[in-house]
């Protein structure tokens, strides 16, 4: 029980130690608090004090600098107001100066007024004294007229009409002379240039003789090799015919297989599709097929490689990808057994040499030359003449105009409108008709000029008919008497419709019907 009473008088007095220590603590405590609050109003106070200081200081600044600047407008403005016053002054000088000078113009007007016042009275009396002498004039020469009509006894119409009619007889006749003589002169020295420049063009330009037809030998090492290509029951060579588009015949001639077709690309491609089978040994329909379609991007290939070379061997630039394509497959066309490249590469230099001896654009005429049969490679069957095609094509990538007309005009289905127009036309002339050039059936030819010549020897009032230019021109003489120049046209349609009508022909035939009246004199 004692030890319980001592138990709670150690804690009572803990509690109160503890209490004390507390109460001591917290009067030290708020002495702290309030000696730091002091201090924090006394630096608060000098804070306060230090900005009001900087705040005059930073007012005093830009009240110095408010005032420097209103100085600074103030200069500029009144420099603004002195330039306009001494603008304004200087107008105001140039005004007066102006109206100074209208004042003199004005008087000196006025003084001009007065002398031409003057000066009309002077001539009205001048005119007065001119017309009496005129009339005096007049008078005298009436009277010496009077008197020459009574001398010679003619009027003095009648002598002017005789004497215009025999100078105008006498002028006539100098000058019909005079024009013959010129016309004959030009025509003997536009001749002798022309040929001049012809052979000299001719001359100049290599040629080579014409090679190409429509069927390919294809050679092979023993008649074995037919009966692989041919196949069992004939599948080899149907996969062949249908992939290629050529008839492939195989009959007994000897180590040889026949190509035959128009279209060289599509003989080319057979043949090289055929070279490649016998080589490999595999022959079988879907081995022909993908073989043939290698062989046909070869030949694209091979065809836009032959373009860039032909225009950069004759130095042409700046053609269209597709053009350069057209030219590439000209070395697969053939026109009259005369290969298509081969005769525009040659036209386009006798284009250029002509062109230069005559002091012309040789560039031109060399770009219209590679390009004038570039409508026979059409991609599909046309009806448009290959002319008008080939300007058609040209035209749409962006040729030059002069390059279009020459394309077109060259077989006369255009209109000529430039120099190089007819250099082309005689240019193409003459690679066509050089002895080699061309090959053809001379009989089957000239059977149908012949049949061209009777067509229009059948119509009434037709005195003599004449093909020319390779039968693509007729011409045709009537009697000026018997045939009037209406029935000179229809007759022209008639014939041209029969031509259209009856006859097979390739290109255009242009029917020209002369009728003419001629008055023959004999001077003995």
């Amino acid at each position: 029980m004692d030890w319980i009473i001592t138990l709670l008088a150690g804690v009572v007095a803990g509690g109160a130690t503890i209490a004390v220590i507390g109460l001591l603590n917290h009067r030290r405590i708020t002495r702290e608090n309030a000696k730091l609050v002091s201090d924090a109003k006394k630096e608060a106070e000098s804070i306060l004090r230090e900005a009001k200081l900087e705040a005059e200081s930073v007012k005093k600044d830009k009240i110095l600098q408010a005032k420097e600047k209103f100085i600074e407008l103030k200069a500029e403005h009144e420099k603004i107001i002195n330039q306009k016053n001494r603008k304004i002054a200087e107008s105001e000088q140039r005004a007066t100066q102006k109206e100074a000078k209208l004042s003199q113009m004005l008087e000196e007007q006025k003084k001009k007024e007065r002398q031409l016042e003057t000066g009309i009275a002077d001539n009205e009396k001048l005119n007065e004294k001119l017309t009496k002498k005129t009339e005096e004039l007049e008078r005298q020469h009436n009277t010496q007229v009077e008197k020459l009509e009574e001398i010679s006894g003619y009027s003095a119409d009648k002598a002017k009409e005789e004497l215009f009619d025999i100078l105008k007889t006498e002028a006539r006749a100098n000058a019909m002379s005079y024009i013959q003589e010129t016309i004959d002169e030009a025509k003997l020295t536009a001749k002798n240039e022309a040929k001049k420049i012809v052979i000299q063009t001719i001359q100049r330009t290599a040629t080579e003789d014409a090679i190409e037809n429509s069927v390919s030998v294809f050679n092979i090492e023993s008649d074995d090799i037919k009966g692989r290509i041919i196949g069992r029951e004939g599948r080899n060579i149907r996969a062949l015919e249908a992939a290629t588009g050529v008839e492939i015949i195989v009959d007994d001639t000897p180590e040889a297989i026949i190509l035959s077709c128009f279209d060289p690309v599509r003989r080319e491609i057979a043949r090289l599709s055929l070279h490649k089978l016998v080589t490999d040994g595999r022959i079988h329909p879907a081995r022909i097929e993908e073989v043939v379609a290698k062989t046909r991007k070869q030949i694209e290939d091979e065809i836009i490689a032959t373009g860039k070379k032909t225009t950069i061997d004759l130095g042409i630039h700046g053609l269209h990808p597709e053009l350069i394509k057209v030219i590439g497959r000209m070395k697969y066309r053939s026109s009259y057994g005369q290969n298509l490249l081969q005769h525009s590469r040659e036209v386009a230099n006798l284009a250029a040499t002509m062109a230069s001896e005559l002091g012309l654009n040789a560039k031109l005429a060399k770009r219209a030359g590679l390009l004038h049969d570039i409508g026979k490679v059409p991609d599909s069957e046309s009806e448009t003449p290959h002319a008008i095609l080939g300007m058609q094509w040209a035209e749409k990538y962006g040729e030059n105009p002069e390059v279009c007309n020459a394309i077109g005009a060259h077989h006369d289905e255009e209109e000529m409108k430039t120099l190089i127009s007819p250099i082309i036309q005689v240019c193409d002339a003459i690679s066509g008709a050089r002895p080699g050039a061309r090959r053809q059936v001379v009989e089957s030819y000239l059977q149908r000029l012949r049949e061209l010549e009777e067509m229009a020897l059948g119509f009434d009032g037709v005195v003599k008919a004449y093909a020319i230019q390779a039968g693509r021109e007729l011409r045709v003489i009537v009697e000026s008497d018997k045939v009037s120049d209406q029935r000179a046209s229809e007759i022209s349609f008639d014939i041209s419709q029969k031509i259209q009508n009856e006859m097979t022909y390739p290109g255009q035939v242009r029917v020209i019907v002369i009728r003419e009246t001629r008055a023959v004199n004999v001077a003995k």
